[in-house]
């Protein structure tokens, strides 16, 4: 790729003096070259490339890139023409260096002066923390942890694969959310604070579509909430699908996020293998389903949480989200004069694309969708502002 005379060595003299890419680097032993520029790390014994076509590196170098080109993995799933080469196990050690070298190349390119900042996402003005009550029901012979904050309505919320509750805590914390809503969340089994049941062993934990069904139901009765509107994202999307098909007289409304009747392609080996860290490579593969726009202290909650995942839990929801849920045959199916459906989804999900999420729409007779702009796959964790600005319009038509 052509690039701006004396790029290239402005780039890695940057890299070499950036304090984030240092640390992230520690125990490095790599070499790669973005755009045909190379950057080594250690020794260097190892190697990838991340190769593209001029037009296509133009998009991902902006300050901020337009969608499917802000991420690593986003560019390999819907971008024609970007490919890694070299070696694959070598570029999911390290593709958290490799992004934070892109960072520092798109803040070269823009012309900016002195250091990089530690992230180019935007801050963010943090509310007052909501009041939250935390406690442990019996659902179907699991010791699961649930919270609750505001007044009012129920609203049941949902958290993502490998994920749990605390993706609600700045939603909670909304007072025009929680003045007429009472929020309440769980984690799953496995997740979060939700131990193992008894004689367990780390890796058992499985998800189908049954046993969400009846995990989500057992919540709703032990937590006597009553008639609920549902929120969920990605694959708590999807089951908020299924419950509008086996229990739509249960509840007053469903909201569903990033969700499509199927989903392909997700799954992969690497959030499991021996020879990668599990801690890093999960919320790298997460981070880049994020939205550039989505703020800094967001985008960092939502990784350390992916990085504190049981072994193995992420990747049998992801199962269960790219694998055993399908409804391609059932979604028209859904009668939404007995239980209301909103879709939404974020503009830079590559994973449940808008497009996904609209043909879903399509098929059910009453569902209404929405593309949510500049907001990535974790609409309520990655920027809980600009995703409520989407759900007051939608909550205040469910509650009539």
């Amino acid at each position: 790729m052509p690039l701006p005379e004396g790029m290239a060595a402005r780039w890695q003299d940057a890299v070499r003096g950036d304090a984030v890419a240092a640390r992230m680097a520690r125990q490095a032993d790599v070499a790669f070259d973005v755009a045909g520029v190379g950057f080594t790390f250690g020794a260097g014994s190892r190697g990838f490339s991340l190769e593209a076509p001029a037009e296509v590196w133009a998009r991902v170098l902006e300050l901020v890139p337009v969608r499917h080109h802000h991420s690593l993995f986003a560019l390999r799933m819907r971008v024609p023409g970007f490919r890694v080469g070299g070696e694959e196990l070598a570029f999911v050690q390290h593709v958290h260096l490799a992004r934070r070298v892109l960072e520092i190349g798109r803040w070269v390119r823009a012309g900016r002066d002195g250091p990089v900042p530690a992230s180019l996402r935007p801050a963010l003005a943090e509310p007052e923390p909501a009041e939250i009550a935390g406690r442990y029901l019996g659902v179907a012979g699991h010791r699961v942890y649930i919270e609750q904050a505001g007044a009012g309505r129920d609203l049941l919320c949902l958290h993502t694969a490998g994920s749990d509750g605390r993706q609600f805590h700045r939603l909670m914390a909304d007072r025009r959310i929680a003045r007429d809503w009472r929020l309440t969340s769980f984690d799953l089994p496995w997740h979060g604070k939700s131990p193992p049941p008894n004689g367990a062993m780390p890796g058992d934990w499985w998800l189908t579509t049954d046993r969400y069904v009846e995990l989500i139901m057992g919540v709703v009765r032990a937590a006597g909430l009553h008639k609920p509107v549902v929120l969920g994202a990605s694959m708590s999307g999807e089951i908020c699908l299924e419950l509008a098909l086996r229990h739509p007289e249960a509840f007053s409304g469903i909201i569903a996020c990033e969700s499509s009747d199927h989903i392909q392609g997700r799954r992969t080996g690497w959030a499991e293998h021996p020879l990668v860290d599990q801690a890093v490579f999960t919320p790298e593969w997460i981070e880049g389903l994020m939205a550039p726009q989505s703020p800094q202290p967001c985008a960092v909650d939502v990784w350390w949480q992916y990085s504190q995942g049981g072994h193995a839990t992420f990747a049998r929801d992801i199962d269960f989200y790219s694998g055993e849920w399908d409804a391609r045959d059932r979604v028209a199916g859904i009668d939404t004069t007995r239980c209301p459906l909103v879709m939404l989804t974020g503009e830079y999900d590559y994973s449940c694309t808008a497009e996904h999420s609209a043909a879903t729409a399509e098929k059910i007779k009453g569902a209404r969708f929405r593309r949510m702009d500049g907001i990535g796959h974790f609409p309520f964790a990655e920027n809980p502002p600009l995703f409520a600005d989407y759900l007051l319009p939608e909550l205040d038509r469910l509650r009539g």
